[in-house]
């Protein structure tokens, strides 16, 4: 067959008519395959569309996500802060426990000069008062009473019967006398027994005068007489608790 010529009277009328009929253009079009590409690529765009709005998903739950980790991180710096908090309050109270025990063990003994100077100790809370000062202030955990009849009368000026606390240690032998109120003439009487024990036993003593409240010119006395003097509380506490 030969080929068919369109005039160009025929081309316009055939362009004019894709134009406007657009079942011909359609007509036209799947003769020539268009057809099948535009349903390709129709498919495409909705598969792009698809795949957008699932990226748009994605990027909605990964906002979330963030946000979440935000409040994660929020939640853990308030954590951090109260345990910090929490670490701080208890030191202090470990603190405040310390200065507690302190307080008690000081008022402990407060109490021992104060039932000394009202007389209202038993022997056996005597002897329990002894070892304490004994162990705290001497370090030494064997506490013995020394009782000797003075018929010349070196301590007294008569003869009496003479008691006194008798600490041995490393072969030292150390007489103790503990007062609620320690004078000159406390110094002096145990200066006395410390000679009086020296001579019956032929043992050089040291001599420890253990007081509550302490008089000042106390102090100026026992050196002069050799006589060692340990206060069992700080003076300040002393002042506070004796009138």
């Amino acid at each position: 067959m030969g080929k068919i010529m369109l005039s160009v009277e025929e081309k316009k009328r055939f362009l004019k008519a894709l134009e406007e009929d657009l079942e011909f253009r359609y007509a036209v079009m799947g003769l020539l395959g268009f057809k099948e590409i535009l349903d390709r690529i129709t498919r495409l765009e909705e598969r792009q569309q698809r795949l957008e709005e699932r990226q748009q998903k994605l990027e909605e739950r990964f906002a979330k996500l963030e946000e979440r980790i935000i409040k994660l991180e929020e939640r853990q710096q308030k954590l951090e802060e109260k345990f910090t908090q929490l670490e701080e309050r208890f030191i202090k109270l470990e603190e405040r426990v310390a200065k507690v025990e302190e307080r008690l063990e000081q008022l402990s003994r407060t109490v021992t000069v104060i039932a000394h100077r009202f007389g209202i100790l038993t022997e056996r809370g005597f002897r329990e008062a002894m070892k304490l000062v004994a162990e705290d202030i001497l370090g030494v955990g064997i506490v013995e009473r020394w009782t000797y009849r003075d018929d010349e009368g070196m301590v007294y000026g008569y003869p009496a019967t003479v008691e006194v606390d008798l600490a041995i240690h490393d072969d030292k032998h150390i007489l103790v006398e503990v007062k609620s109120r320690a004078s000159i003439g406390d110094v002096a009487e145990l200066a006395r027994i410390g000679k009086l024990y020296e001579k019956v036993k032929g043992i050089k003593t040291h001599l420890v005068l253990v007081a509550g409240f302490i008089d000042p010119k106390a102090y100026e006395a026992a050196a002069k007489l050799g006589v060692e003097i340990r206060p069992l509380l700080p003076q300040t506490e002393i002042y506070q608790v004796l009138p």
